[in-house]
Order: C-alpha cells, then sequence, then structure tokens
C-alpha cells in the first residue's frame, strides 16, 4: 500500500463541457520574445537566454488540494522557478470550488476535471483511479501544449506516469521526474501485495525512461539507483526547501501554546501524518522513561491518519493519558507556534527519505531529537544542530531526547545552529537553481540518452526485469 486515503479528495465541476477561463494574468514580458496580453510560454528564438525554460509540471497534489507534502513542495519549486524568470505550467487535479485554468504567483495552471465515469480514490479502487486520472490529466496537459511550445516536462512520482510517458512521446522533449518516495521504501522494503509491486513497477519505468531523475537526498539516490537501476550520473540531489519566515512566530503566540500544551513541565512534541512509517509508537514507547526523568514532563502529538486509534489505544494501555495530548492537525500559526514552544521536537521516522518537518521544526527555532534514517541523517548533525538516535530504538531515542531536556543551554544553541542551517542551506530560490541545472542536463544530454534507450530496446526489448523475491531495501544493502 502506497497512498493511506482516509479523505476523499476526488471532486467533479458540475459542467463537465465548461471550458477553462484564465482568472488572471501574468504581467507582459518585455524583449524580443515578449507576448503582450497572451499567457502562453514564450516561442523559442533568438534572444531567449538559454537558462530559461518552459517547464510542463505534472502534479497530482496542487493547492488546493493538499494530500501531504507532495502539493506544498510542487506549489513552492514551482513560485521559485517562475520568480527565477522560468515560464511553469501546472497541470494537475481540480477540486470542487477551484478556477480549471488561472495564474496565480507567476504560475500558469491548469486542473484536469474528473470524468463523468469516476472510481473511488480509495485503496481498493487506487490503480483505476489513477488511472482514469491521468486519462483527463493527460488532456488538459495536451490542451496547454495547443498554445506554445515547453523545452522540458517535470513529472513528480508515479501517480502521474503514464500522462508524462505520453507527452514525452508526443512533444519530443526531454522528461525529468522526482522520485519523492519509493513504494519498496514505505514498506521497509516488501511489496507485499498486487497493487503494491505494480506501483514499484511504474516507478521503474517511470525513472528508467526519465532522461534525469531527482532525489531530496543521497539516500534517495542510493534507493533509487539499486532498486531501479538508474546510473548515478543521471541521478542529481536535489533537497526539499523550506520557507523559514512561515515558520517564525510572534512570542504571544509561542507563549500561548506553551501554556495550552506544557503545564509546568518540559514539553516533547511530534508533527505529522499519523502511519505506521513515522514511528510514532516509539516516541509513545519512551515516554515512561522519560517521565521517570523528568517530572512533569508533556507530549503532543499533533497530527491525524489512519494510525491514529491504535497509537491511541497505546497511550492507554501505558497509562500516559495524562501526559499525551493528540490535538490532531494544527493550522495557521498553531503548529510552528507549538514547534518553538518545544523543549525537544522528535522525529521518529522508521522510513523517511528526507525530512522536511525536520527542516519546519528547526526553522522554527526547536531543540531537534531525529532518527539517524534516510535523508534525516544528512540533515541533522549530532551534537550540533541536534541529537539523533537509532531507528526503531526507544532506548536511543530516550537517551537522544533526555540529552536535550537535561541541558537546556545546550539545546538552545543546538537549535540557533539548525535555524542558521535552514536559512542558508533549504531556501526555495537556491532549491529552484539546483532543480533548472537538471533542466539543463537533460536538454544537453537528449540525443545521447534517446540513443541509448534506443540501443537497449533494440538489445532488451520493453520490459522490465524480473522482480526479486524477499526484502528489496535489504537485498540492496540499504537496511
Amino acid at each position: 500500500m502506497t497512498l493511506r486515503v482516509d479523505e476523499q479528495f476526488a471532486a467533479t465541476t458540475k459542467d463537465r463541457a465548461h471550458r477553462p477561463t484564465v482568472t488572471s494574468r501574468p504581467p507582459a514580458q518585455s524583449g524580443p520574445t515578449a507576448q503582450p496580453g497572451t499567457p502562453v510560454p514564450a516561442q523559442s528564438g533568438p534572444g531567449v537566454p538559454p537558462q530559461t525554460r518552459r517547464i510542463l509540471m505534472l502534479s497530482w497534489e496542487y493547492p488546493p488540494v493538499l494530500v501531504g507534502g507532495l502539493g506544498r513542495h510542487v506549489h513552492a519549486l514551482s513560485v521559485a522557478l517562475a520568480a527565477a524568470g522560468h515560464e511553469v505550467t501546472v497541470v494537475t487535479r481540480h477540486s470542487e470550488g477551484a478556477p480549471l485554468e488561472e495564474y496565480a504567483d507567476g504560475v500558469r495552471i491548469l486542473r484536469a476535471p474528473e470524468d463523468p465515469v469516476t472510481f473511488p480514490l480509495a485503496t481498493g479502487s487506487l490503480l483505476a483511479w489513477t488511472m482514469a486520472f491521468n486519462h483527463t490529466l493527460t488532456r488538459t496537459a495536451l490542451r496547454a501544449t495547443q498554445a506554445g511550445s515547453y523545452d522540458v516536462i517535470h513529472a513528480h512520482d508515479w501517480l502521474v506516469a503514464h500522462t508524462a510517458m505520453t507527452l514525452r512521446d508526443h512533444l519530443d522533449i526531454p522528461l525529468v521526474s522526482t522520485i519523492h518516495a519509493t513504494e519498496a521504501g514505505r514498506h521497509q522494503g516488501w511489496l507485499p501485495e498486487e497493487m503494491n509491486r505494480t506501483i514499484h513497477g511504474v516507478e521503474q519505468w517511470l525513472s528508467s525512461e526519465s532522461n534525469r531523475v531527482i532525489v531530496c537526498s543521497g539516500y534517495m539516490r542510493d534507493e533509487v539507483n539499486a532498486l531501479f537501476g538508474v546510473p548515478a550520473g543521471r541521478v542529481d540531489v536535489v533537497a526539499n526547501g523550506v520557507e523559514p519566515h512561515r515558520w517564525r512566530v510572534p512570542a504571544r503566540a509561542v507563549a500561548a501554546a506553551r501554556a495550552r500544551f506544557a503545564g509546568n513541565g518540559p514539553l516533547v512534541t511530534f508533527a505529522g501524518r499519523l502511519v505506521y512509517e513515522k514511528g510514532v509508537q516509539h516516541l509513545i514507547a519512551a515516554l515512561p522513561r522519560l517521565r521517570e526523568r523528568h517530572p512533569g514532563l508533556r507530549a503532543v502529538i499533533a497530527g491525524d491518519g489512519p494510525y491514529r486509534a491504535e497509537l491511541e489505544a497505546e497511550v492507554h494501555r501505558r497509562g500516559l493519558g495524562g501526559m499525551v495530548t493528540m490535538p490532531g492537525f494544527l493550522g495557521g500559526t498553531d503548529l510552528p507556534a507549538l514547534m518553538a514552544a518545544s523543549d525537544c521536537f522528535a522525529v521518529p521516522s522508521i522510513y523517511e527519505p528526507f525530512g522536511m518537518v525536520a527542516l519546519e521544526g528547526a526553522a522554527a527555532g526547536a531543540p531537534l531529537a531525529v532518527a539517524a534514517t534516510g535523508g534525516l541523517g544528512e540533515i541533522v548533525e549530532p551534537g550540533v544542530t541536534g541529537m539523533t538516535f537509532r531507528p526503531h530504538d526507544p532506548d536511543s531515542l530516550t537517551d537522544a531526547v533526555d540529552a536535550l531536556l537535561s541541558d537546556a543551554d545546550r539545546s538552545r544553541v543546538m537549535a540557533r545552529r539548525a535555524r542558521r542551517m535552514v536559512h542558508d542551506q533549504y531556501g526555495w530560490a537556491a532549491i529552484a537553481q539546483h532543480t533548472a541545472a537538471s533542466y539543463a542536463a537533460a536538454i544537453h544530454h537528449e540525443a545521447a540518452f534517446t540513443a541509448e534507450r534506443a540501443e537497449q530496446r533494440m538489445s532488451q526489448g520493453r520490459a522490465l526485469p524480473a522482480l526479486p523475491e524477499g526484502n528489496l531495501l535489504a537485498a540492496a544493502g540499504l537496511r
């Protein structure tokens, strides 16, 4: 299982024959490529700076449709690319009340409405839903291309793979794909059901057919190389970004969060989707020992998800109801205020390709204790920008959190270093620049990649390699 969808985000539009209208237009460009009043990508030709790209971005999430972190990532990246002078068109999924086409933050957005015959967005019908979604996404993307040309397609994850392939072949332009996570990784190396194996196959197909593959960490580079056989030279590590100012809140909001959640003792917090791989069960297992060492300790587990009931039962079983609060998702300034009010912000993930929430916690000013797994181990330097612990290990987690709670001065020094690190290394302008470099590499090597792919098909056919038995991550030496 890859996508846990408890909430039904699929939406329809009442008038399925309605043609999209532009709700706002970007300012007219200047110079030889300007097309005043024409909201389409500029045509190629003399005067177009080589660093300026016309990008066709594909994502199943984009505001207002936000299921996990992918939609926020694509939105922030698209806005940053547009701010850098690139022309960005995002083709995504429609939701009730959203315009079918608009310009926002310098980005052209086209939303694909559902067809009249719908499939539930649920576990049992996920593959059918995905194929139906790709049909309407493809038609919407092809309509976008009628108004102008593009230099590169950028696909985000397996749910848009079939549209990406169709557009790549139809437009004859390079394809760049970002693999945000893998199906094998989400299941700790196992592919237990036919659906999991199918999704893995789509991921492998998309990766092998992409001119460049973008991943968010060195760990994910190794995972994509090992699982899908993508040569390291075609994989670009581009970290996720964060907007530091969005995680800084007024002191009164921090004080209010402290008064609401902390009582008179230290405060340990977590925020994220409540799913098994986030490791919250290990944080709960560590709380009794932490309470012994730090009387009056309080813990907040913010977020929601399919694992919530089991976590609540575990809190009750351990007799922790008086010290653990589970407020659900926190919106607005409530989440950054909670982070900033924390004496320790814990990220106990079992699988974490990058660890965006750790950057957000650091941007809010929280002392960090994170599992040394995946991308998290590349973000936090132990004893410098936070503390790390072994994943799956409540005792190691206890020691890391205890180190922060036992020395408040040292923990605040580490928190200040982590906040500076986020500001210096993870701004979206830099992320957009690195992504544009990946586009440039894809375009530069397009002819060589096409020839290589044709030769492979001649010698090996189109079939993917056979799926090995057993745990894929263990076989690759990644766990």
